[in-house]
């Protein structure tokens, strides 16, 4: 019996949810479309291909994209969390209890937040500045191309984790930050909390292990003549953002060491015993909270000045100041944290610094609307699908920051703290800020990526769906928030209430509307491939020096590593009639693939489901296998190939050749 508890632990078949109906239906829908998936994968034969090509690879540009792959997967269970809870908040009043029990609704906002934020925004992210940022700066690859393929196999294991608890147990019910007592071992006996720790953990390993490879790899690897200010503004900003991801991501890998001290063997750090205290918690986390918010928003900054400039056929007006406001956001996002809990007696003086200095924030980010707004003046404008998703962020996300510094006052956060009226301005800048900046991107960089563009009509649509959903959606929610409506709320008395969440439920539908336009987008897109042109005439050309290379870049990026000029490094190339050339060709060095990173991985995602459920014999051994495999990856580490020069030259010599045609 001891053997078997050691093996398996709390893990028992009640821990699967067999009494719930939804979670019933939903396991088996899931596990009828992951049987779907698998069986075109073998049936295609594709296994070999998936692991060889991009399961192992060390490429950024196939990283890049296997990250944004999966923040579209997680999009869909974070939304799909949405729906639910708009639906339950739109028919759950008087005696109508709705369709989803007080603890499942509670576990389903914490796993809409959790997801959204740390498995859609950071994946979405990242893959950007991972496919991005190196073509960009005219490097063949990150600093550490191993490394990159473990972030990602890691951020993966957390997703995996935070899954298995729809179907293994359950999530946390606590909200999407786990403040304690409520996150504590007494209030919280299940695994839920355990689930939300070690699947953070297994993920924020990866991502501060993707910040440190690609501070080093902006920092060490730029082209030559390519100095601080002539980097394209998207360096810039994913610069400030892993220097933000390397401060602020391990404050929360300690904060929920300490958490797990508390639950796993005692301690008393977030307690009110033996000298602990809950609010040490709940400044640790916004520490590292706070600057999250800026780790989402900042690439995206860098996004829309991109695809300005490209559509407006200018360059980006203020160059300068645009890079002084990210740098000044930058060191401003570590003076903000306390507005997230004025309520929490520090203070007249203490609340006054917190307010004043989130109002100044708003300066920056001011600068940079109107240097894309001049940026716009007198340009070509060219409305295409980047170009509305970027004019629609600039009306939605001046809307949030005017919330925002409304809330920066603390008498009106008194009224407003912990109502739907903070709900809604959250939202307004992550979906208006992120997620509008994440589609202009995959809009913008598609054809890079894969050599033809996104079908415009459904672009269009996806784009009007998602705008018009988000006001229906979120609207309703700032006026329930100054009625004093609370928000996490999952059943209301007050029949008043209810037309405005069944209009709020209404925008939501909207929004699913516009994702499912978005995926047939993609699929049209891929029937009716549209080459993409390098001629200076088309207005999809963009300006810095990624797009110098063919679409899409070959695996070593540049035959040629490029010199810079300018800061339109592209545009000033082509005013100069550059050509690729044919001739003058190396060998080129670069790393094999690994599968270390995926083991890897593996075997911390199998280490931390032994955590949750105390299976400590599993612990032990996924845990020393883990050591064994690092500690033997690091005599192959630097296997490496060479492309042959005339490999390289044929390919440069039949891309110049295509470049001519089009041109």
């Amino acid at each position: 019996m001891d053997l078997v508890k050691l093996i398996f632990g709390r893990l028992t078949i009640e821990a699967i949810p067999y009494h719930e109906p939804i979670l019933l239906a939903t396991f088996a829908g899931v596990a009828f479309g992951g049987l779907v998936v698998l069986g075109a994968i073998t049936y295609f034969k594709l296994w070999g291909y998936l692991w060889r090509e991009w399961f192992t690879s060390i490429d950024h540009k196939k990283i890049g994209i296997m990250y944004v792959i999966l923040g579209v997967i997680m999009l869909l269970r974070g939304f799909a969390d949405a729906m639910m809870m708009r639906l339950q908040q739109a028919i759950s009043f008087g005696d109508n209890l709705g369709y989803l029990p007080p603890h499942h609704y509670d576990q389903i906002f914490t796993a809409h937040g959790v997801i959204m934020i740390f498995f859609v925004a950071m994946p979405l992210v990242t893959g950007l500045m991972n496919f991005v940022v190196p073509l960009q700066i005219g490097a063949r690859d990150v600093a550490f191309p191993f490394l990159n393929n473990f972030s990602f196999w890691m951020t993966t294991g957390g997703a995996v984790l935070v899954m298995m608890s729809l179907f293994v147990g359950e999530f946390a019910q606590t909200g999407w930050l786990a403040y304690p007592p409520l996150s504590g071992v007494l209030q919280s006996p299940d695994v839920g909390v355990d689930y939300y720790i070690w699947a953070l953990q297994v993920a924020g390993v990866g991502t501060l292990l993707s910040g440190v490879n690609l501070l080093v790899t902006i920092v060490k690897m730029r082209a030559p003549g390519m100095t601080m200010m002539r980097m394209p503004v998207f360096t810039w900003t994913s610069l400030c953002t892993n220097v933000l991801i390397v401060a602020a991501f391990p404050v929360l890998t300690a904060v929920l060491a300490l958490l797990a001290l508390d639950r796993y063997v005692g301690t008393n750090f977030f307690t009110n015993d033996l000298g602990g205290n809950p609010m040490m918690y709940v400044n640790l986390i916004w520490i590292w909270g706070h600057p999250e918010v800026y780790i989402l928003v900042l690439p995206v900054f860098g996004v829309f000045s991109e695809v300005v400039a490209t559509f407006s056929g200018k360059r980006l007006f203020g160059y300068a100041s645009m890079v002084y406001a990210t740098v000044v956001i930058t060191v401003l996002s570590y003076l903000v944290w306390l507005h997230h809990f004025f309520t929490m007696g520090s203070g007249a003086s203490v609340n006054s610094f917190f307010g004043i200095t989130t109002m100044i924030i708003s300066i920056p980010t001011g600068a940079k609307l109107f240097n894309w707004l001049f940026t716009m003046y007198r340009g070509r404008i060219h409305f295409e699908v980047p170009m509305l998703w970027t004019v629609g962020f600039m009306v939605t996300f001046v809307i949030g920051g005017m919330t925002g510094v409304l809330l920066a006052v603390p008498p009106a956060d008194f009224s407003l703290h912990n109502g739907l009226f903070l709900i809604a301005h959250f939202h307004n800048v992550i979906i208006g800020g992120v997620i509008f900046g994440i589609m202009a991107a995959i809009n913008y960089w598609f054809p890079k990526a894969f050599g033809y563009r996104l079908d415009a009509f459904w672009g269009k649509c996806s784009f009007w769906f998602w705008l018009v959903g988000f006001y229906v959606a979120f609207m309703p929610l700032y006026l329930l928030g100054l009625m004093g409506v609370t928000r996490r709320v999952s059943h209301f008395d007050d029949m008043s209430l209810q037309i405005w969440f069944q209009v709020a439920a209404v925008g939501a539908l909207l929004i699913a509307i516009g994702i499912g336009c978005f995926l047939i987008q993609l699929v049209v897109s891929f029937m009716r491939r549209e080459q993409l042109r390098d001629d200076t005439g088309d207005p999809w050309n963009g300006r810095t020096l990624e797009w110098s290379t063919s679409s899409p870049p070959p695996a070593y990026n540049f035959a040629f590593t490029p010199v810079v000029h300018d800061n339109d490094a592209w545009w000033q190339m082509k005013q100069h009639g550059f050509r690729r050339p044919e001739e003058g060709f190396i060998p080129i060095h670069m790393p094999k693939n690994t599968g270390a990173g995926i083991i890897l991985a593996g075997l911390a995602t199998v280490c931390g489901f032994g955590l949750i459920w105390h299976m400590w014999l599993v612990v032990i051994v996924a845990f020393a296998a883990l050591l064994a495999v690092a500690i033997g990856h690091t005599f192959n580490y630097h296997r490496e190939y060479y492309i042959p020069a005339d490999q390289v030259a044929h390919t440069e010599a039949a891309r110049a050749r295509l470049l001519a045609q089009n041109g």
